[in-house]
């Protein structure tokens, strides 16, 4: 299955990849991201390389990329970018190597890799990747982490368990931060909007009897806090759509708006929560009503990306809350049709890197006034 822990560089055929020796007086110049390299036979190498080739055009903050240093220099020859690499063997060094170099943390993968076809053998590369980098955050090495998109059906062969990133993600917290359980919430963001489901991918047929009081309370408790500390919402402000059109009209059109989602509300506000609703999610995301608020609790998937996506299709950003570290993701897949074409966009990539960076130093900024 592989070290979990095996970060050394490794002998590589291509020339452009140089070893730095690891120091204890290396340190990084200014704010360092941890980035998973996904899963390899997909975008996330073409996307990796084209954050770093553009990286001074967005302002990005310096990343260490997790991931096989011979398949980013196979892939970088394949796209022929102007891409310098550079193994290092932690990513405390890539703030010093970003500025001339796309730093990496050599994860190797056991089979080779042809781009649009992925294979099984090399689900455990992918799933070191995440360890490692997820370890270099909770050591301090990194500010923050992003994650480049993984294909669930190819890790489970490899012995992957979770649903997904997120739920993966909580179960390493609990391991790199002892003592507490760890319950995720999964936030879409862009400029535009911010807006979190409370039910994610299920059937919309069972929708209804999974909203329930307690999860309404629960991420809505995680929203605040979260907006408080990683967005720098003093006040944070909640709106809460209804389930039904029009949030049921009254229990005219289905009772769950009236009997179960109100009811939550109410305490909330009773506790000092400025959250507000049920409110018909055909009204909810038109600009007026968005200059209302700053977040929006919706209850179900398309509920809540389709507004994101229509909004902001290229520039939106998965976030996870809920941890004691900060993670945010590309909000897109592998795209397995376009790999190594040329024609996969880092813009959502270089949107996760910043805001990534933009909520560690506001969480770093709240952790000073507590």
């Amino acid at each position: 299955m592989g070290d979990p822990e095996r970060t050394e560089a490794s002998t590589v055929k291509s020339d452009a990849l140089v070893t730095v020796p690891v120091g204890d007086d290396i340190s990084p110049e200014g704010l360092v991201v941890a980035l998973s390299g996904g899963e390899p036979a997909g975008i996330g190498p073409d996307i990796a390389l084209a954050a770093w080739a553009q990286r001074h055009v967005r302002n990005a903050p310096a990343f260490g990329l997790f991931a096989d240093a011979d398949v980013i220099a196979e892939r970088r020859d394949r796209l022929k970018l102007d891409v310098p690499l550079q193994l290092v063997t932690s990513v405390r060094e890539a703030g010093r190597v970003f500025r001339h170099s796309l730093p990496i943390i050599d994860v190797r993968c056991a089979a080779p890799v042809v781009p649009g076809k992925p294979d099984p053998e090399n689900g455990r590369a992918v799933i070191t990747a995440i360890e490692l980098a997820t370890k270099a955050v909770a050591m301090g090495d990194a500010a923050a982490l992003v994650t480049n998109p993984i294909a669930k059906h190819v890790l489970y062969d490899a012995g992957f368990r979770h649903p997904g990133h997120t739920e993966f993600l909580a179960e390493l917290a609990g391991l790199y931060y002892p003592g507490k359980t760890y319950r995720s919430v999964m936030m879409l963001a862009a400029e535009e909007l911010r807006v979190v489901p409370l039910t994610i991918h299920v059937s919309l047929a069972t929708v209804p009897s999974l909203i329930t009081a307690d999860d309404i309370d629960f991420t809505v408790r995680i929203m605040a806090e979260a907006l408080r500390r990683d967005f720098g919402c003093p006040a944070p402000r909640i709106a809460v759509s209804g389930l039904n059109p029009h949030a049921g009209e009254n229990g005219t059109m289905g009772t769950e708006d009236r009997d179960v989602i109100a009811p939550a509300i109410e305490r909330l506000k009773a506790e000092g929560f400025d959250v507000r609703g049920p409110l018909s999610a055909d009204t909810l995301f038109h600009p007026a009503a968005r200059a209302t608020y700053d977040a929006v609790l919706a209850m179900y998937h398309d509920q809540a990306l389709i507004p994101l996506k229509t909004l902001a299709f290229d520039k939106g950003v998965n976030i996870t809350l809920g941890l004691p570290f900060v993670r945010t993701s590309p909000d897109h897949g592998t795209a397995f049709d376009i790999a190594g074409t040329g024609l996969a966009s880092c813009t959502s990539l270089l949107a996760a890197l910043e805001c990534a960076r933009d909520m560690a130093i506001h969480r770093s900024a709240a952790a000073l006034r507590s």
